[in-house]
């Protein structure tokens, strides 16, 4: 028998366009992350969902109420699903952080998951609170289907352990579009298949839909000679 848990990220928020660390800034959705979570809404409203979890964040749990409204069940708030916290750098956007800490940048570029900015989190700091109540949630739910509200950075960490990846290139190797699904199926509290990943087939083709434009300074190419970056440029936050 199988546990299933539908590992969501928060919609779009009102401090996306602005490519800023917001980890542990506790922001509100947009417009735009509310309308991607009524799409996902629709797409699970006939799935047998057994329990809500999330982040008590205000951007997930927004989230988490308006996907899990047909289900009419209570919301359970997990302090360990919380975002990662950058510390210093909440606030900043990225060229300003390398302008005002290029030491602590290079470092964490290189290893963000052992690495932290001062004041901030490691991956690792990460993944030790968030994986066990993961673990605490599929022995709960034994053979049920579960969703969790998480964000960016968390879930990735969780996925990179989950499978057995090395966690240190999670920033580079594994993206999470705004209120996109993964689906992970658990035949015990170890044992986990990736079943769907970073999907937003749900809104994909709506107005002002949101796209990643980019990850790491690695992964991404450098920008051509008078590229325009749209609004779309802000699923990316730097959590």
């Amino acid at each position: 028998m199988t546990t299933r848990l539908f590992l969501v990220r928060h919609g779009a928020t009102v401090l996306s366009a602005e490519d800023r660390f917001a980890g542990a800034t506790d922001v509100d959705l947009s417009d735009e992350g509310r309308r991607q979570a009524g799409s996902l809404a629709e797409r699970l409203a006939g799935e047998p969902i057994a329990a809500v979890y999330a982040s008590p964040m205000k951007r997930t749990v927004e989230t988490a109420m308006i996907v899990a409204a047909p289900h009419r069940l209570p919301l359970r708030k997990v302090e360990g699903l919380r975002e990662i916290d950058h510390g210093r750098w909440e606030g900043l956007n990225r060229s300003e952080v390398e302008a005002q800490f290029p030491d602590e940048y290079v470092g964490w570029e290189a290893d963000p998951f052992t690495f932290a900015p001062e004041g901030g989190e490691a991956g690792i700091n990460v993944l030790a609170r968030s994986l066990p109540r993961i673990r605490e949630i599929v022995v709960r739910h034994h053979d049920e289907t579960v969703l969790i509200v998480s964000h960016k950075a968390t879930i990735r960490l969780l996925i990179s352990s989950l499978l057995g990846f090395d966690a240190r290139g999670y920033r580079d190797r594994l993206d999470q579009h705004p209120a996109c699904l993964n689906i992970l199926d658990f035949r015990d509290t170890v044992r986990a298949r990736l079943m769907l990943f970073n999907d937003v087939s749900h809104y994909e083709g709506l107005p002002d839909r949101m796209l990643a434009k980019h990850l790491t300074k690695w992964w991404d190419p450098a920008p051509t000679e008078g590229q325009a970056i749209s609004d779309e440029a802000a699923t990316a936050q730097p959590e």
